[in-house]
């Protein structure tokens, strides 16, 4: 009966390598592998077709999902030969590690951490800076596995007698409870036990104590609930340093390694050329040849037995990149890390919700990619429309696959997002699997269930907003009667104005998703009808953050009534601006604002308006409020001040008269205001000041300049365009 200990470095070409070869010349009648025994179950499915990895065991508390572990597996990973060996020669394995539902239990506290690895430790020894270097060099370079493991013992027993790292429970934990799995093998009497474990752990599992001394070490140790399945993983997210600790910086490289060994460096850089090519980079054959050779003159002087990852970049980056650092991020990205995702099948066990998600991901052909995609979706068509509900349902519920991007134009019908996958999206999958087993069902339920704990008026006409594009009709019930109960007992003016504008474009879009959006239209009744009578009081005694903000949010009002095209609501939004135009306790950008908008809408007489104009600029008046008015009057257009003559005239006829004391008062007032208007404007409007500010100069100029037989000839056909039937 013996044990034979073979110490790896998780994910490791040489290390999964020397692992195969070992195990193909002893023929073990059991392997034992560091992993959770409570994925026993899940190791069954290691020789489905579909299983390919990189994948990962996922390992979570059921009542605590925060508390979850990935172990990851690549196709070099030396702890998957040693599973698909055992299943290929119909031998039992099994996981020997710690089982989970114990570390999970243990309080974080009570865990000491390590705060140097074992393999920093032999690299320095070594004079290297970098453990993958080192390990890379001594491990991954070779092609035979010889006495690497008697090698790997003998050096983590020295390590560990030597340099001894503070006892940390944890550990001797794991090391206690593989040394009973170790012994429960010999118990039923397999005579070849081959087991596979870190490197660190060899030592501790060759000197056995005494099984009494383990056996009170794990005695009464404390358990909570944990489950176990198979999820897809990345080759980014396995560069990450995650789970039990592993993790590697160049997955990509590794995986090439594993899959041509002899390589000398050629195929490498053709990926390197080929990769080039694909992004208009000039690269010939000649390149190629030029860094073969010069990573193998770069070997050689190092005492190297073959080029490695380092001296392949650095050859590239002299050949390929012309010493340019930033071409090497996308050799980094692209084929260093590469964005490999792995599949599982079917048939493995998953939480309902999950299940619902993969089948709507398959029917509207969303596949999971670890690479970044781009979709544009075009509202009018049925499958993006479902695509677009399918992605703002996923957004709501907190699973952040897709990113929205803005869409140039004045359409609503279309949508832009970029999609990439993450693994750990699956915890969140798990996560708000209690909501429901189909992901409109969850949908629903996590909405009305937000929209309960909410207290804000304002975040649950936000929930509206966002429950209108994910068609969610239970959970839009519920949060409008919500918003319809709060909207009803409040007293501030200023919180109805700005949730307003996001319930009227509701109404205003939401056939564009052929969504029913009558639920909306009585709320925003009733709240316009209270904002137009309670405005005017609410623009009085405001400090001036208030009012700046409360100006934007009525100018969004503004936009939205004229937009729902409602000739009550708009009448009453009218009735509301002449009243705050008139009060003299509103604030004065609130009155300006107002007076420019029923300029806008030719409610106010030439006369009227020269009238405000002038008592508003009074110099009787303090210069900041005279200057909060006009800003409120000009707010974000500076083309007024260009095409009307008359207002241009009394503005520049006010700014003449100010006082050279509150002039400097007034000039960070007046340049917050023109500091709005677009760099065109600006340049316009410093144009007419050179000239004099004489009225009538540029219109003139401008008009002198068209070419009106030209013009004539347009006519026609803008008049066809407009609808109108042709003239003879």
């Amino acid at each position: 009966m013996a044990v034979h200990l073979l110490g790896i470095r998780h994910h490791g070409p040489g290390s999964a390598r020397n692992v195969q070869q070992y195990l193909e010349a002893l023929k073990p009648d059991i392997v034992l592998v560091e992993g959770p025994p409570e994925a026993d179950e899940l190791l069954r499915y290691t020789d489905h077709a579909e299983l390919k990895p990189p994948v990962a065991i996922l390992v979570y508390q059921t009542d605590a999902l925060q508390q979850a572990v990935y172990y990851p597996f690549a196709e070099f990973s030396p702890e998957w030969q040693a599973i698909h060996y055992a299943k290929k020669a119909g031998i039992p394995v099994r996981f020997m590690d710690l089982p989970l539902t114990h570390v999970m239990a243990i309080k974080e506290d009570e865990v000491e951490r390590k705060t140097r690895s074992p393999l920093q430790e032999l690299a320095a020894a070594a004079g290297f800076e970098q453990e993958d270097r080192w390990w890379e060099i001594l491990i991954e370079h070779r092609q035979e596995h010889d006495s690497v493991f008697e090698a790997v013992q003998e050096a983590m027993t020295a390590l560990r007698e030597e340099q001894p790292t503070p006892s940390e429970k944890m550990e001797q934990l794991r090391e206690a409870w593989m040394r009973k799995l170790i012994r429960q093998a010999e118990k039923e009497m397999y005579t070849e036990i081959a087991v596979i474990c870190g490197a660190w752990h060899v030592p501790a599992l060759a000197n056995m104590p005494k099984q009494k001394e383990d056996n009170e070490l794990l005695k009464g140790l404390p358990k909570v609930k944990v489950e176990t399945t198979w999820i897809p993983w990345t080759y980014d997210r396995l560069s990450l340093y995650s789970g039990y600790g592993a993790g590697i910086e160049s997955p990509g490289w590794y995986d090439h390694v594993w899959n041509h060994p002899t390589d000398d460096g050629t195929l490498w850089l053709s990926k390197v050329a080929r990769l080039f090519r694909e992004h208009q980079r000039d690269v010939s054959v000649a390149h190629v040849i030029e860094s073969v050779r010069l990573a193998t003159t770069l070997a050689s002087l190092r005492n190297l037995s073959k080029a490695g990852l380092t001296e392949l970049n650095e050859a590239t980056l002299s050949v390929f990149c012309n010493g340019e650092e930033i071409l090497m991020q996308l050799i980094r990205e692209q084929l260093t890390v590469s964005n490999r995702i792995g599949t599982v099948p079917d048939e493995i066990p998953k939480p309902p919700l999950q299940v619902d998600i993969e089948k709507i991901q398959k029917r509207l052909r969303l596949p999971a990619s670890a690479d970044w995609k781009d979709y544009m979706l075009d509202l009018r068509k049925e499958n993006d429309l479902e695509r677009s509900i399918f992605l703002h349902r996923l957004e709501l519920l907190g699973i952040p696959w897709g990113q929205k991007s803005l869409v140039s134009g004045k359409g609503t019908f279309k949508e832009q997002w970029r999609l990439q996958w993450d693994p750990s999206f699956i915890l969140y999958i798990i996560e708000k699997g209690v909501w429901g087993n189909t992901l409109e069902e969850a949908c629903n339920a996590w909405l009305v269930h937000r929209c309960k704990e909410e207290k804000s008026l304002q975040a649950i006409a936000g929930l509206m907003e966002q429950v209108i594009p994910a068609d969610l009709s239970g959970a839009a019930n519920a949060i409008a009667e919500r918003i319809q109960n709060l909207a009803a007992a409040t007293n501030d003016i200023i919180e109805l104005v700005a949730v307003l504008p996001g319930l009227a474009r509701i109404i205003r879009y939401g056939n564009v998703r052929k969504t029913d959006a009558a639920l909306v239209r009585y709320i925003v009744e009733s709240m316009i009808t209270r904002i137009c009578i309670g405005l005017p009081l609410a623009c009085a005694g405001i400090d001036e953050e208030t009012t700046r903000k409360l100006t934007d949010d009525c100018n969004s009002i503004n936009h939205s009534i004229h937009l729902l095209q409602e000739p009550e609501y708009v009448q009453e939004w009218h009735v509301c601006l002449e009243k705050i135009t008139w009060m003299q306790q509103a604030a004065p950008m609130m009155r300006g604002f107002s007076t420019r908008q029923l300029m806008d809408a030719k409610k106010l007489e030439k006369e009227t308006l020269n009238r405000l104009f002038y008592s508003s600029l009074s110099r009787a008046l303090p210069v900041a409020d005279t200057a909060a008015w006009l800003e409120g009057f000009l707010q974000g257009s500076g083309t007024l001040l260009l095409l009307d003559e008359n207002l241009w005239g009394i503005v520049h006829e006010w700014v003449q008269q100010i006082p050279e004391e509150d002039f400097v008062q007034a000039l960070p007032l007046l340049r917050r205001t023109f500091s709005q208007f677009t760099p065109a404007e600006r340049r316009k409007l410093g144009e007419k000041l050179k000239q004099g500010g004489k009225p009538g100069v540029l219109m003139k100029e401008a008009v002198a300049g068209i070419n009106r037989e030209a013009g004539k000839q347009a006519i026609p056909v803008v008049m066809e365009l407009l609808g109108y039937p042709k003239t003879s």
